[in-house]
């Protein structure tokens, strides 16, 4: 088939600007600080050549006598008596929970190196997001407090857990004796034992009352719920039980409620096993800003956000026949043809359809609710009877207690795991309140925002030194168990809690315990210590019923309407607020692996920005990285830099929040801008659409993009096809031209293994969780905005994303066709992995002068570190542009101050991976170290390796299941027979490197016709 689409990864590429073709021509940016290396080695470059030659041979050989005499004497200290389950060089595995979700904790030596998801986790085994991937990280965060303390003007001072505890002792009962209330403010708790040990607070304290409350509300979905059933919960949605998939700006691939978890369902029926099946799930999309969710749909469509409640209304209408007022869209005639086509499908679909919303209105909620009760979702695609925990907050109930602050009837409020004069919608108010309260005592593990307001500051264990639980699904329960003793004088919350109200049991271990043995165990039928090396318990779920909608909707509809008026157009801007992958709400801001996870849309690290249309942004007459002043209707402003984003509704733009945080720690301190301000409390709920003028200011600022960092110099590497055109041909798309091959190459047989990947496009969205786990795995190093604007980002693994759209005359040339900006709000996106591509004729091996990289007998191309010289050639001859260049020491280089170049922050680092100097070439080893460790495994369980036996880091962490690895000598392998499927093409194969990955061209469920 002859693709009529033109694909490129950011404007830049698109309009061919002069820095593009300057920046693309010029593979390395900067040359080679060789100046910096010899006057470090007592040389000069204006030495003449033979006296250059002699200092070579002798100066740096000296140098390197010199270093090897500083180097300090580290002295190995045998066991005397050792313990029994740690035996040096062979990792120990602990199960723990995540933010509910079950995972395998990886430790060497006593150290947590590395988060997996755990196998025994069934349905909710479903791989790890970035934030599970990076949260080792957080142990060995050197911003955190050493021990507890007090606050006074401002100034925190370490203290001791006795006078700690005898303060908010003290605190307390005068707080209780004077008639005041006591709050405890935390985000969701859905840990069984945490809420048994809040009890026993209440009980001690009877003033005393737990308000929830989450940074992003889901606060709108359980009241609906509750209005609608009578049930105040979140759903569990069933992604995999849906054929067809309408949502309105839920990103449930990426940030919305359960993101890894949604991945796994919505990628078992669209992944190359239900592909062969000849089954496919369609997913619409309707959406202002180009959200993870929207870049993976089948149809996506833009509309502004005073559109997405009318098109609740129309599509209400058009599957139930009814007249509600207000549906109407105005001119965004794309919408209206596909909201028709969408209830048609819909009540094909009756039972197998399901419709989300990613809004916090209760109106718009319980709009949705009537939507999936009409077309049958209740008891298929959503279950109401084993409901999510995830999110338990109310909106409703933290905005009276800043009310109850403010009158002063608050006699003391303690802070658990949350940080509201950061992410309160009116941190202002809270903060003002906040003052007259007598007592405030804080579990942070660092003085942050809040926490500096406070009088006390109980720190807090990670989690990863912690005993708990979670609940995150009715019937659903993961135990926490701690991995590693208490680095810092820390204690848990829990356990603070038990001494203050002087329970009877005051060791969280011993309460969480007797806890699951009076509780939990009995209905499983399993004793302690088979739940701690198991993780997880399922206790038989109930069954899903249906559930019939009664409500009158006439006054939603006229609150729905009213909602959208609320937009004054004209001058005023719709401002959308929204979580982004990486930094999410902001909590983990100090993490310096998601910082410098590029955004899977954007491809921005280490900041936010304004998302504006190609044609918003000519109206407004600024470009890409003019910073402009965004000043909402309630008087807040910030200054950011604009981003011209395709896809982007127009007439709209888009903030992330999570940034701007002021008391978070080296890396993540004044990274970015604070967008939770724009966040409004209507209704009783958090909005977070609000109406703004954009002015620009004059200043420009250029952010840290990676997207067109390797480009391919417009060859194709995607292949794509409908799913009409797949079932009628399995190929379709992959089409291959006869072309004679040229072959300069011996051949080699490869007897043992044969170590090769297959990579689905269709199951990848491009969340980037693969990237961490690898840098985690493999030692990365960050490098920070102002390397990464260099292009030198460090990563072996990224997430290429390609925009495209059907070109009008099929003739991609004619760039006069196909330039219009309303072009770029319909584009198409594609995700694709690159990484080394171990080739059979790998272009990197025939020109590297020293043999630092070489082809191995199991068909993997290695790295020799301690050969390798610097010279890029291998970088500038490989046609994939995986290669990477270490221009420093960054582990070491103080210069890269961002907490990880430090003696405690390095003991993250894996053992089994070497790090690297400055000079040396880099790139994917395939996790060498996790295949020589499956092979010795195997060798002393005296059996074969086994398929399966050996993963990849990234492969582990895919919650979409996207990466296939094994041996292909093994015809039985799954990555044979991936291998084997007629989808199965290799990027850029015409030039005969024989790629050892294969990529699965993308399939798109969609009727091209409806598309814009």
């Amino acid at each position: 088939m002859e693709s009529n689409k033109k694909y490129w990864k950011g404007l830049e590429e698109y309009n061919n600007t002069p820095d593009f073709v300057k920046n693309n021509k010029n593979e390395f940016a900067e040359p080679l600080p060789i100046e910096d290396v010899l006057n470090e080695a007592g040389l000069s470059t204006v030495t003449p050549r033979r006296d250059f030659l002699k200092a070579l041979g002798f100066g740096l050989g000296a140098v390197t006598l010199a270093a090897c005499q500083s180097t300090p004497l580290k002295k190995s200290i045998p066991y005397l008596v050792k313990p029994e389950e740690v035996t040096p060089g062979i990792p120990n595995f602990y199960t723990s929970s995540f933010n509910g979700q079950s995972i395998l904790v990886k430790t060497r030596e006593g150290r947590p190196i590395k988060i997996e998801p755990n196998p025994n986790a069934g349905q909710f085994n479903c791989g790890t997001d970035a934030r599970a991937q990076a949260s080792v990280l957080d142990l060995y965060d050197v911003s955190k407090l050493k021990a507890p303390a007090t606050v006074k003007g401002g100034q925190v001072e370490e203290t001791t857990w006795a006078k700690i505890d005898s303060f908010v002792k003290g605190e307390l009962a005068k707080a209780q004796a004077g008639g005041k209330k006591i709050r405890i403010v935390a985000s969701t708790v859905n840990s069984p034992s945490t809420n048994a040990v809040i009890a026993q607070f209440v009980t001690k304290y009877p003033a005393a009352k737990l308000v929830q409350y989450d940074a992003v509300s889901y606060t709108g979905i359980i009241q609906a719920n509750q209005n609608s059933f009578g049930k105040a919960v979140l759903p569990k949605y069933n992604f995999d039980k849906a054929d067809l998939i309408v949502s309105f700006s839920a990103d449930f691939l990426g940030t919305w409620i359960s993101g890894e978890e949604f991945t796994a369902q919505y990628t078992a029926n669209r992944n190359y096993k239900s592909l062969e099946n000849k089954k496919m799930s369609r997913h619409i999309q309707f959406e202002s800003g180009m959200s993870l969710t929207g870049t993976n749909a089948d149809t996506r469509v833009p509309v502004k956000l005073s559109e997405e409640g009318p098109a609740l209304i129309a599509l209400y209408n058009a599957i139930t026949g009814a007249a509600l007022p207000g549906g109407t869209l105005g001119n965004n005639t794309t919408a209206d043809k596909v909201i028709k086509l969408a209830a048609k499908e819909l009540l094909q679909n009756k039972g197998k359809g399901l419709v989300v919303c990613g809004s916090n209105d209760v109106s718009t909620q319980i709009l949705v609710n009537a939507i999936n009760a009409a077309i049958g979702s209740y008891g298929t695609t959503i279950d109401l009877d084993n409901a999510c925990h995830l999110y338990a907050g109310n909106d409703a109930e933290f905005n009276g207690l800043v009310a109850e602050m403010s009158r002063g009837e608050v006699g003391a409020v303690l802070f658990l795991n949350s940080n509201p004069a950061y992410d309160a919608a009116n941190a202002k108010a809270f903060t003002d309140a906040l003052a007259k309260v007598p007592a405030k005592i804080s579990f942070s593990d660092r003085a942050d925002e809040t926490a500096t307001l406070c009088d006390a500051i109980a720190i807090n264990h990670n989690y990863l030194e912690s005993w708990g639980d979670a609940n995150a699904y009715e019937g659903y329960y993961s135990i926490v168990q701690p991995t590693i003793n208490p680095v810092f004088n820390s204690r848990q919350a829990e356990e603070s809690l038990l001494t203050w109200a002087d329970a009877p049991v005051k060791d969280y271990y011993q309460f969480v315990r007797s806890n699951w043995e009076a509780k939990v165990l009995p209905a499983a039928g399993l004793k302690w210590d088979e739940v701690l090396e198991k993780g997880v318990i399922t206790v038989a779920a109930k069954p899903a019923g249906t559930y019939s909608f009664t409500l009158s909707l006439g006054a939603v509809a006229t609150s729905i309407a009213n909602s959208s008026k609320a937009f004054k157009g004209g001058d005023q801007i719709e401002l959308q607020v929204y979580e982004n992958v990486p930094m999410r709400d902001g909590k983990n801001a100090n993490n310096a692996f998601l910082q410098e996870l590029p955004d899977p849309v954007s491809k921005v690290t280490w900041d936010n920005f304004v998302a504006l249309a190609p044609k918003t942004a000519e109206k407004l007459k600024v470009k890409e990285f003019d910073v402009v002043s965004v000043k909402g209707s309630n008087g807040y402003s910030v200054d950011l830099p604009v981003l011209i984003q395709p896809g982007q509704a127009q007439g709209t733009a888009s903030i992330a929040v999570g940034y701007g945080r002021t008391k978070v720690g080296k890396a993540g301190n004044d990274v970015g801008k604070n967008a939770f301000p724009f966040v409004s409390f209507v209704n009783g709920t958090m909005q977070y659409a609000t109406n703004v003028t954009i002015t620009p200011t004059g200043g420009y600022y250029e952010l840290a993009q990676t997207q067109t960092h390797h480009s391919f110099e417009g060859r194709a590497v995607i292949k794509e096809a409908t799913f009409k055109e797949f079932l009628k041909n399995p190929g379709a798309g992959n089409e291959k031209g006869e072309h004679k091959d040229y072959d300069l190459w011996d051949q080699y047989e490869k007897p043992g293994n044969n170590w090769v990947m297959a990579i689905d496009l269709n199951a990848c969205t491009g969340c980037g969780s693969c990237i961490v786990a690898c840098n985690v795995e493999n030692n990365i190093p960050v490098v920070g905005r102002d390397e990464v604007r260099r292009r030198r980002e460090m990563h072996w693994i990224r997430i290429d994303r390609y925009y495209s759209y059907e070109t009008p005359t099929g003739d991609v040339t004619k760039e006069k066709e196909i330039a219009k900006l309303e072009d770029l709000d319909h584009v198409s996106v594609v995700h694709q992995p690159m990484l080394c591509q171990h080739c059979d004729h790998a272009p990197c091996e025939t020109v590297c002068p020293v043999l630092a990289t070489v082809h191995s007998s199991d068909g993997l191309n290695h790295m020799a570190y301690n050969r390798c010289v610097g010279t890029r050639y291998c970088a500038n001859n490989c046609p994939y542009k995986v290669r990477r260049f270490n221009w420093f020491n960054y582990w070491n280089d103080s210069r890269f101050d961002n907490y990880l170049n430090n003696e405690f922050t390095q003991l993250v680092l894996n053992p089994d991976v070497t790090t690297r100097s400055r000079g040396v070439m880099e790139k994917c080893s395939m996790c060498i170290q996790r295949i020589q460790g499956g092979k010795l495994q195997a060798k002393m369980e005296k059996r074969p390796l086994k398929d399966g036996d050996i993963k990849m880091a990234c492969q582990e962490a895919c919650s979409a299941n996207a990466i296939i690895f094994g041996d292909s000598n093994d015809p039985n392998s799954e990555v044979s027979k991936a291998l084997r499927s007629e989808r199965i093409y290799y990027v850029l194969e015409e030039i005969n490197v024989k790629p050892g990955i294969g990529y699965m061209t993308k399939i798109r469920n969609t009727d091209t016709k409806v598309q814009a």
